[in-house]
């Protein structure tokens, strides 16, 4: 009896007992400390997934180390700590958990808020250093003032919602949201000049690129009142630190509650001096709630890429939201996609088409390509293949890869076809359905010959001159070698000259049997498909 090793998913760093419950017992479960390098690396040799909150990068050499690395789960949101396209270079998966703390993280960005109108942390510390000092705390009411808001997000959203029930008025900028969505919010778009210029408070919800990096700087605080506050529990570097220092100096704002850093732990930042800066350790995500969903999350996310299913919220796989109705289709077109290679075998390619037919044609496919085009690449790369790296390796060989859609589906409900162009032009097709309350996989066309075949671990395809006596030679050679046929059917081109037979084997041919069967009946082409997942 041979012994199957269960996936290894590695913990580098503490996550919730709810997160184990959910990977759940499929799974060799690990532990190692991500912060330690001399740890990380050796541990991550044979793992197949890793799970990570924020102390643990993965970089290139990481993911280098991790020869058998299927999918890096993030339990947070950003990836800060994530070289997303090394890992996409190597097919690996990187998945995060983009809505876990968005309750939390917009809590406390109104806490700061509060915070800052009425000199909570100030006013805290120096009562409990003996002073009574009810005058030099005096705050504002947040009644009637303006809050802006810097990137009306999911986060940004939902402070917006919050922050109107103390009345305030509410702007934002964020020039990918329409008017019509920010007057649901009841927030009024501005220019970020204007809104600047305007603001009592100021909250910036914006992800960390090269175009936002410091985009609140010395330039933006001289726009504000004096008397307005900043608030940033995004991302750091979002606010530039040296020029917040600056700004509290000279003040040309009244204060800031900062929750994240460019470089964290921070220490002693220029700001950290003044009472009216209210900082904390990056505690956006740090509830109890927000900590349990990330971990809950990124976990069923890890079962479904180990299973490999697709991922539809992976950060590196462009597939989007598959509808229930369009997922049995994806391990469907993934054996087309192999089959397909099997058929041009040695052939070069310079385009890949997935054409869609039928009902499905009025969901988004998008799916679909990207499982013809693993399925395509799985048997004719020596590395590992993945709905993550499939794109970069037809990219990288410079194969168009189209996508096509119609409703026009004359002989089944749905069909799905993966085409390929060779580079002299020749167009190979395989086309496959669904069919009966099962669901079952069928194989209903090659190279424009028709038929119907269940999809099987083994199958031989070959295409001959049509004339007496074929089929009986090719099961005396088969047999011979102690080789059942499940099943055969035989399509015939339309001018009845050639046949194509498609055979499901018990069992993958021997070496060299192919050839033996092929050369016996004087086939033109032969093909053999092996389907059988590859066990370690």
């Amino acid at each position: 009896m041979s012994f199957v090793s269960k996936p290894v998913v590695l913990i580098a760093e503490e996550l919730s007992p709810a997160t184990m419950d959910a990977l759940g017992t499929d799974f060799e479960i690990r532990n190692t400390d991500g912060s330690d390098r001399d740890q990380l690396l050796p541990a991550l040799a044979d793992a197949d997934a890793v799970l990570i909150r924020s102390a643990t990068t993965m970089d290139a050499e990481a993911i280098g180390a991790a020869n058998n690395l299927k999918v890096i789960a993030r339990a947070g949101v950003g990836l800060d700590n994530v070289d997303t396209q090394a890992a996409t270079e190597a097919g690996v998966m990187v998945v995060n958990a983009p809505t876990s703390n968005i309750i939390s993280a917009a809590e406390l960005t109104c806490g700061h808020i509060l915070s800052s109108a009425r000199n909570i942390a100030p006013a805290n510390a120096s009562l409990k250093d003996g002073q009574w000092k009810r005058s030099a705390y005096k705050g504002i009411e947040l009644y009637q003032k303006t809050l802006g808001v810097i990137g009306l997000g999911r986060i940004g959203s939902l402070v917006a919602e919050r922050m109107k029930s103390f009345e305030m008025h509410i702007a934002a900028y964020d020039p990918y949201v329409t008017a019509a969505r920010a007057q649901q919010l009841g927030a009024t778009l501005l220019s970020l000049d204007e809104l600047l210029e305007t603001s009592d408070f100021v909250t910036i919800h914006m992800p960390r690129t090269p175009e936002t990096l410091g985009m609140i700087s010395d330039e933006q605080f001289t726009m504000m009142k004096d008397s307005a506050y900043v608030v940033n529990v995004a991302r750091g570097g979002l606010i530039d630190e040296d020029a917040l220092g600056r700004a509290l100096d000279a003040g040309q704002i009244a204060g800031a509650g900062i929750d994240v850093f460019v470089e964290e732990p921070a220490k002693d930042l220029p700001f950290f001096k003044h009472d009216s800066a209210t900082v904390t350790p990056h505690l956006g995500a740090s509830t109890e709630e927000a900590q349990e969903k990330a971990g809950v999350s990124v976990a069923k996310s890890v079962r479904l890429a180990l299973a490999g299913e697709l991922v539809p919220d992976a950060v590196n796989v462009a597939g989007g939201v598959i509808d229930p109705y369009v997922r049995p289709g994806i391990p469907l077109t993934e054996k087309l996609g192999r089959i397909l290679s099997a058929v041009m075998k040695g052939v070069s390619v310079s385009a890949i088409e997935v054409v869609v037919a039928g009902e499905l044609a009025e969901k988004n496919v998008d799916s679909l390509k990207l499982a013809a085009l693993k399925g395509v690449f799985t048997d004719v790369v020596s590395g590992q293949v993945s709905y993550v790296n499939a794109p970069v390796l037809a990219e990288g060989r410079g194969i168009e890869t189209r996508l096509s859609t119609t409703s026009d589906s004359p002989h089944y409900r749905n069909t799905i076809t993966v085409k390929a162009v060779s580079a002299n032009g020749r167009e190979f097709n395989v086309t496959g359905t669904l069919t009966g309350p099962q669901q079952v996989e069928k194989l209903v066309g090659i190279n424009n010959y028709e038929f119907e075949v269940a999809i099987a671990d083994h199958m031989l395809v070959l295409e001959y001159e049509d004339r007496p006596g074929v089929i009986g030679t090719m099961g005396m050679q088969l047999g011979d070698r102690s080789i059942n046929i499940a099943t055969m059917d035989v399509a015939l081109r339309a001018d009845g000259a050639k046949a194509l037979a498609i055979l499901t084997l018990d069992s993958a041919l021997p070496g060299g049997l192919m050839d033996q069967v092929a050369d016996a009946i004087h086939a033109e082409k032969a093909a053999e498909v092996d389907l059988e997942e590859t066990v370690r």
